[in-house]
């Protein structure tokens, strides 16, 4: 039996269940997939290293990581890939049984840049590769990640400036072109100049779904794309797409992230179009 699980909170957004119950049953293996609320550390400090232990005991074989825990839960793990010490987050953890290890990977940055070929090809922006993302946690920099390594200069914006300022620092770091400016009212200087511009925050996911990161007195340009996909159509995308900018909503970066996680547990890499079928049934529902 193989035990799954999503570490999170809240979790009454996700469909990660739906889609890796889906693989399971495609690769013809017997296991779960569970959804454990774990809320924000230092208070659920206990609560999570007895899913840790689980892990490292062999019992739970993986485990996904979102909101709030993507870069809280670092100090647990004992070795990062390549990937997500890249990133500074991580989204998915195994057991290396050989040596008895907690791993990190992150497959949040690999899956959304591989939705964006598929959606707007590689080559998206041309010779304009300026990129807005919006938000300063885990998924943020799994999205600067994607596109510093992809020669993208990117502006990250955060209501906690000083958030934005550590991400920039970081990546700045590492050799990427990333500046941090106040996600507020305030014109943003050089937004027009954007080709892409990335929601990383949850604001707008189920239940607010009325609710946008778009501060209205912003101009909109650009291609946008939301990592929300309950609901569907966020409000970002509708105000996007009443000023006649193309949009998409994180549907296709979460089937390809859940597909190379199932991949780390399993060593199966299950179809996409499976998983999507599985997404857009829940979607309709």
């Amino acid at each position: 039996m193989i035990r799954l699980g999503l570490i999170g909170f809240p979790l009454e957004h996700s469909y990660s269940q739906y889609l890796h119950e889906r693989a399971l049953e495609s690769a013809g293996l017997e296991g779960t997939y569970r959804l454990w609320e774990v809320p924000p550390l230092p208070g659920s400090r206990e609560e999570l290293l007895v899913k840790l232990s689980s892990l490292r005991e062999g019992t739970i074989r993986g485990i996904n990581v979102t909101i709030p825990h993507k870069e809280s839960i670092l100090p647990f793990i004992d070795r990062l890939t390549p990937t997500a010490r890249a990133v500074g987050a991580v989204n998915t953890l195994f057991r290396d049984p050989q040596k008895d290890r907690l791993i990190g990977e992150n497959t949040d940055s690999p899956g959304f840049w591989a939705d964006v070929r598929k959606g707007w090809g590689k080559e998206k922006g041309g010779e304009n590769r300026r990129a807005l993302v919006l938000g300063a946690g885990g998924a943020a920099r799994a999205v600067i990640h994607a596109l510093i390594t992809r020669d993208w200069s990117v502006t990250v914006a955060a209501r906690r400036i000083l958030q934005a300022e550590n991400i920039a620092r970081y990546f700045a770091g590492h050799g990427g072109a990333v500046e941090a400016c106040h996600l507020s009212e305030h014109v943003l200087p050089g937004v027009e100049s954007c080709r892409l511009i990335v929601n990383a925050t949850p604001v707008g996911m189920a239940p607010d779904t009325n609710r946008s990161p778009w501060p209205p007195t912003w101009e909109r340009t650009g291609a946008v794309y939301d990592l929300v996909y309950n609901p569907p159509q966020t409000e970002f995308m509708r105000q996007a797409e009443e000023q006649g900018l193309e949009a998409r909503n994180g549907s296709g970066m979460l089937v390809e992230q859940a597909a190379l996680a199932f991949r780390c547990w399993t060593g199966v890499e299950p179809r996409r179009s499976e998983l999507l079928e599985v997404l857009h049934s829940k979607a309709a529902e």
